[in-house]
């Protein structure tokens, strides 16, 4: 029976060439000369700290530009409150979200069972798998997905005959 899986995840390689790559660009930038801003990343957390909130903002734009150049959707990225820390610092929280989450993944198969296609809708963990008999529902699968579930990076993978 054809199926494939719905995902949700981030290319981990391009986004840590995305922070490497606004650090540099803060390193380089003058209104950022003498100031403790930067980005640090650890496994799917991006932590980052500057000296005020203005400046936060500035260095979130910069790591939302460079996510977009390097092909990471920005809605991939969960951002946080801005905390203050010590002083007049402050840091930010974003996590990188991975694997669909319950809510998602019921929604996900709700819209597949409301469009009364003939496939098979079953969440697998962080994931959910759609099976039917033609390749051809599937392909109406993955376009009625594309066009309802927009403010998920939905990706589409694991494709059976």
């Amino acid at each position: 029976m054809p199926s494939f899986d719905a995902t949700l995840e981030a290319d981990m390689a391009e986004l840590r060439n995305a922070v490497d790559q606004t650090s540099k660009e803060i390193g380089t930038r003058f209104d950022f000369k003498g100031s403790s801003a930067k980005v640090e990343q650890k496994d799917r957390e991006l932590t980052v700290y500057a000296d005020s909130d203005f400046q936060i903002g500035q260095v979130r734009d910069v790591l939302i530009g460079k996510c977009a150049k390097r092909g990471v959707d920005v809605r991939f990225l969960d951002i946080g409150n801005i905390e203050k820390i010590g002083g007049d610092k402050v840091k930010q929280l974003i996590k990188v979200r991975h694997g669909i989450a319950g809510d998602d993944a019921k929604k996900i198969v709700k819209i597949i069972k409301d469009s009364k296609m003939k496939v098979q809708a079953s969440i697998q963990g962080d994931a959910v798998r759609v099976s039917g008999n033609k390749r051809d529902d599937l392909q109406a699968a993955i376009a009625l997905l594309k066009k309802e579930v927009s403010d998920l990076p939905l990706s589409f993978g694991n494709f059976r005959d």
